[in-house]
């Protein structure tokens, strides 16, 4: 990952050693795995929405929402990441994120905090990361009491690209 000098979504943190550069994340849960996307790349946060399902679409996408009179693909991150089902009428949130003009949903099991991380904390995807997780991650934090994974929207979003591979 190549990291920027700075964006809107980063800010220096006053440390003992002086500032240290840190990135904004959205943090989300799926299957008791703890994501981020950076937070300039979401647009909005829903609680359970009215999902209309899609005939023939792929395992991943949901189906479609409205929000505010504009169409949005809703996707089931559990499928797309290769995760089991949700149990029935489990609770969901959704991320609204942009992507190529276009917006999507990115259904999730809930949606957490936002979390300002230094750069300096930041890893390389290990070699032990699940491949499905490794094909959309930019790489990892590892916190406290468990690992994030900081997921790239663009790729996990770029259907032509990943069914060229």
């Amino acid at each position: 990952m190549t990291r920027k000098n700075s964006t809107e979504s980063e800010r220096s943190s006053p440390g003992l050693g002086g500032a240290e550069e840190t990135q904004d994340f959205v943090t989300f849960t799926i299957a008791k795995q703890l994501f981020g996307i950076p937070v300039l790349k979401v647009q909005d946060v829903l609680a359970s929405y009215q999902i209309t399902r899609i005939p023939l679409a792929p395992p991943e996408i949901m189906g479609s929402l409205n929000l505010r009179g504009r169409v949005v693909t809703a996707i089931d991150m559990r499928a797309r990441l290769g995760l089991p089902p949700r149990e029935d009428g489990a609770e969901t949130m959704s991320i609204v994120v942009e992507h190529d003009g276009e917006l999507y949903s990115l259904v999730v099991d809930a949606v957490g905090e936002v979390l300002a991380l230094p750069f300096s904390a930041f890893d390389r995807n290990p070699p032990t990361l699940d491949p499905a997780f490794r094909a959309f991650s930019d790489g990892i934090y590892r916190l406290d009491d468990q690992l994030l994974v900081v997921l790239d929207v663009n790729r996990l979003l770029d259907y032509g690209r990943s069914e060229a591979a």
